[in-house]
């Protein structure tokens, strides 16, 4: 190796750093890299890790660190629900993508999350919805996500448990709410069938093998540490709130391009590619105008997100072959050869819409309706931990007696 570059670990010790923490420097633009010359590792330049820590040593300050923690930063909660790795992401220590791989299904991933001995989805769903709700979900122009935010404070008020203190009712509480959330998102009624075969069955009856796909994408979205919406679902719990009004802003805060909205602008630049003859030729357009390429790259998976990689692979396999795999194929490849970035879970997403023929909206329903499992989660979780997560601000404006 080159002495002007560095290996992750290397890098890392340097800075005295989590690996996450330099992916996420690396992301923000603060340290350049490259592929390593195995093709698989990555190189970090020793320059701009010199520069870092000088920059710490003149001295930073501590609301200046705390700040830059919030933004794909240092950890600022702790959590025993999952932990992301460069290879991968785990529920309580084991695996997602094991899981998934295993014929895990979302309910046993909550089960796992939410801990407890009694099976929280042992009592039977409600069969119909509550009049307010039912006017919902007879209205077709209400996109899914619409409909959930606007349904979850009504079910709330039949919901039982909703304000319980007793441990295994809360529990039994989500386990309900997590059954209404996915029959919102895909226009049906709650079941006791498992909830990828309610989504499939709702979307294309009797196909397996998307059956198949959605199971395995509800447990690869179930929870992905302390993201945006989760954090915002904590922040909510931490009040006092319920259920249904916590997991209500994690809904509001995944509704944002910047998060699972991403799959949105994902499947808008797959239809984009798929219309020209030559996606390759689109990429590039693309680059030349200076617009950008969503859903590619991701700044805790430097090598490749793994939860695409195994969703992608699993469309491969399918018999079948589904029509305009092979285009979307050709689009990944066109990115890596221009920019050296490989597809992210929201554009993995996009193109399970895309080749079903779902919609831009059910890209986002399948990330809620798996990522709802967490949100729980950590809504459970602080609730037993307890206190109000109130962070301070760095007042930057002007000061009180002070004219511009």
């Amino acid at each position: 190796m080159r002495a002007d570059y560095l290996s992750a670990q290397e890098a890392a010790t340097r800075l005295g750093i989590s690996a996450a923490t330099l992916y996420a420097y690396v992301s923000r633009g603060k340290i350049d890299s490259r592929p390593g010359a195995d093709g698989r590792s990555r190189e970090y330049l020793a320059d701009d890790i010199e520069r870092l820590i000088k920059r710490r040593q003149a001295g930073r300050g501590a609301a200046k660190a705390a700040a830059d923690s919030l933004t794909w930063g240092l950890p600022v909660l702790e959590t025993r629900i999952s932990l992301i790795r460069p290879h991968g992401h785990y529920y309580r220590g084991e695996s997602a993508i094991a899981l998934a791989t295993q014929g895990a299904s979302l309910e046993d991933v909550a089960r796992l999350l939410w801990g407890g001995d009694v099976d929280p989805f042992a009592p039977m769903p409600p069969r119909t919805w509550p009049s307010a709700v039912a006017g919902l979900m007879r209205r077709d122009d209400i996109p899914p996500q619409e409909r959930t935010a606007a349904a979850l404070p009504l079910i709330a008020l039949t919901s039982p448990f909703t304000h319980s203190s007793d441990a295994q009712q809360r529990k039994e509480c989500a386990a309900r709410l997590l059954r209404e959330t996915a029959a919102l998102l895909c226009g049906t009624r709650p079941s006791h069938q498992p909830i990828h075969r309610v989504m499939a069955e709702s979307w294309r009856a009797g196909d397996e093998g998307l059956a198949e796909i959605v199971r395995s994408t509800l447990v690869l979205c179930a929870d992905h540490e302390l993201n945006a919406s989760a954090f915002a679902t904590r922040v909510a719990a931490s009040t006092g709130a319920s259920l249904h009004a916590a997991v209500s802003a994690g809904l509001a805060a995944l509704s944002g391009p910047q998060h699972g909205g991403a799959a949105a602008r994902a499947y808008a630049l797959i239809q984009e590619a798929q219309r020209d003859r030559r996606p390759a030729d689109h990429v590039r357009e693309r680059l030349r105008r200076g617009d950008e390429l969503p859903a590619f790259g991701h700044p805790l998976y430097p090598d490749g997100d793994p939860r695409a990689a195994l969703l992608l692979r699993m469309l491969d396999d399918m018999r079948p072959r589904l029509g305009g795999l092979l285009r979307i194929r050709q689009l990944i490849d066109a990115v890596h050869d221009s920019v050296g970035r490989p597809p992210s879970l929201d554009f993995a997403l996009a193109a399970i819409a895309t080749l079903y023929g779902l919609g831009a909206h059910a890209a986002l329903s399948l990330f809620a309706a798996g990522r709802m499992a967490g949100w729980l989660a950590h809504a459970l979780e602080q609730q037993d931990y307890g206190g109000l997560i109130r962070p301070r601000a760095n007042y930057a404006g002007t000061l009180p007696g002070r004219r511009d």
